[in-house]
């Protein structure tokens, strides 16, 4: 007998797996799935059920049978494998990674076990949308600042790290006393006494640029207090203004790296964001580095300086030599 959580998976790719090999044998495609015969006839007798609203002739998932063998007919749109894409694998990775290190599990070696898997299958991945030069980190990078940041919390040391703030768009350097590292929605952080700020502040981990452990103790002061985050890491100030970008494929990754309140699927893959902001020349600069890839659309003040910053880039341009860049 299977579990309702292993049979779901089997037919989501048993579809697309049949499609690849018409008139496979049922005991071949039995055995790549690890079940008996018996139990992949259930699994395709459950098949025939399913399919497109309508639920009737034509819109159900449709297969041929002929002696020991089967092909699908009709696929309902179920024509695709399975597959993470590169953000995908990344944020799994992030959480299986931090659960491994989590004192007191009980089979870690069920858990390197799915990550050597995943980060296999991570090498095959269609990435999301990788940029250069914008401040995305890669996840081995993360990986080892997350390792500094638990040595320092195992032997209760201060840190010194130098960090992006993306709202600022800036970067600098400061001396915490971490209190505690936490994965929400799939992003590792590190909670710390921030000297610098005076308060308990959080930090992405895929933003620190350089950590290092001091030989000064951490040392939070007995008011820091962990942060609520039962509504999520991001918290909406109301005065803030909200921009509302249009972005093409390539740029979906601002949604991934940018606190973002709305977003809305479009044709063509494309995504409708909508981000607050505190500066008008920081989310102007992100706009204009995506080129082609994003359009502002509000508020109108905004879609304004874009359009006089990017006038001025032009006309600057102009007065660059004629060989430049050959």
């Amino acid at each position: 007998m299977t579990s309702s959580t292993d049979r779901m998976p089997r037919l989501l790719a048993l579809v697309p797996y049949l499609l690849a090999r018409p008139g496979i044998k049922i005991d071949d495609a039995a055995r790549d799935f690890d079940v008996t015969p018996k139990q992949l006839r259930r699994d395709l007798e459950l098949l025939w059920m399913c399919g497109l609203p309508g639920y009737g002739p034509g819109d159900l998932i449709d297969l041929s049978f002929a002696g020991d063998t089967v092909t699908v007919t009709f696929d309902a749109g179920m024509n695709r494998p399975l597959r993470l894409t590169g953000a995908e694998a990344t944020a799994l990775l992030v959480a299986l990674r931090a659960l491994a290190e989590t004192p007191g599990l009980l089979d870690t070696d069920a858990v390197r076990r799915a990550i050597a898997k995943i980060e296999a299958a991570a090498g095959q991945a269609q990435p999301a949308g990788v940029v250069v030069g914008l401040g995305v980190r890669e996840g081995e990078r993360t990986a080892q600042t997350r390792g500094v940041v638990q040595r320092a919390l195992q032997a209760r040391r201060a840190l010194r790290i130098r960090y992006y703030t993306a709202s600022r768009d800036a970067i600098t350097e400061r001396t915490v006393d971490p209190m505690r590292l936490l994965i929400v929605q799939a992003v590792g952080y590190l909670e710390a006494w921030c000297r610098r700020a005076e308060g308990v502040r959080l930090f992405r981990l895929d933003r620190v640029d350089d950590v290092r452990v001091l030989d000064e103790p951490a040392a939070p002061p007995p008011t820091a207090r962990p942060t609520d985050i039962s509504d999520g890491v991001f918290r909406v100030k109301p005065e803030q203004p909200v921009a509302e970008l249009v972005l093409d494929p390539d740029a979906r990754w601002v949604a991934e790296y940018y606190p973002c309140e709305e977003l809305a699927e479009l044709p063509g893959g494309r995504l409708r964001v909508r981000m607050r902001y505190g500066d008008e020349s920081w989310i102007a600069r992100l706009a204009l580095s995506l080129g082609g890839d994003a359009r502002v659309e509000s508020p109108p003040e905004l879609v304004a300086a874009v359009g006089r910053r990017a006038a001025d880039a032009l006309a600057r341009a102009r007065h660059l030599p004629s060989t430049l860049g050959q």
